[in-house]
C-alpha cells in the first residue's frame, strides 16, 4: 500500500516538474540497424534448406510452407535441396506435392532450357528410387488431345 502511494506521488511530481517533451526519448536517438543483416552464403542457404526438408518431424503444412518460401526466392534450387524435398514428400506420402515441386522447378527455370534437364539428370536416381514420375512422363506438359477444339 505504501509503495502504491509513493509511486503515484512520484509520478505526479515528475509530470509537473519535468516538461513533457523531455520525458520521452528523442526520435533522433532511436536508430535501427537495417544494414546489420548477415548475408548468407550459397552453401549455408543450401544446407539450411536441406536440413529443413530432412527434419523427421516435418508435417504437411511445414512442407508446403517450405516449398512455397523456397519457390519465392529468385533461384532454381540445387538438386540436393530438391532431393531432400522429394524425400520429404515420400515420407509424408504426398506424391502430388512431389509432382508440383518438379513443375515449380520447370517454371523457375523459365527460358533457360538447359537448367530443368540438368536438375532432372541429377535427381533421376532419387526419382527412380522413390517411384516418382516426372510431369512429362505423366503427360502433364501437353494438353489432352480430346479437349482441344
Amino acid at each position: 500500500m505504501f509503495r502504491q502511494v509513493v509511486t503515484r506521488i512520484a509520478g505526479a511530481v515528475r509530470s509537473t516538474v519535468i516538461p513533457r517533451n523531455l520525458q520521452q526519448p528523442l526520435a533522433a536517438t532511436q536508430v535501427r540497424g537495417y544494414s546489420a543483416k548477415v548475408e548468407e552464403t550459397d552453401e549455408q542457404f543450401d544446407a539450411r534448406w536441406e536440413a529443413y526438408f530432412n527434419r523427421p518431424d516435418l508435417d504437411d503444412w511445414e512442407l508446403r510452407r517450405g516449398l512455397n518460401e523456397l519457390h519465392g526466392h529468385d533461384l532454381v534450387p540445387e538438386p540436393k535441396i530438391v532431393v531432400a524435398a522429394l524425400n520429404a514428400c515420400r515420407r509424408l506420402n504426398d506424391s502430388a506435392m512431389a509432382i508440383r515441386t518438379l513443375e515449380a522447378i520447370k517454371d523457375k527455370a523459365g527460358s533457360h532450357k538447359n537448367i530443368y534437364p540438368y536438375v532432372l539428370q541429377e535427381i533421376r536416381p532419387t526419382l527412380e528410387e522413390l517411384g516418382i514420375s516426372t510431369p512429362e512422363e505423366l503427360g502433364f506438359d501437353a494438353p489432352e488431345s480430346d479437349k482441344i477444339l
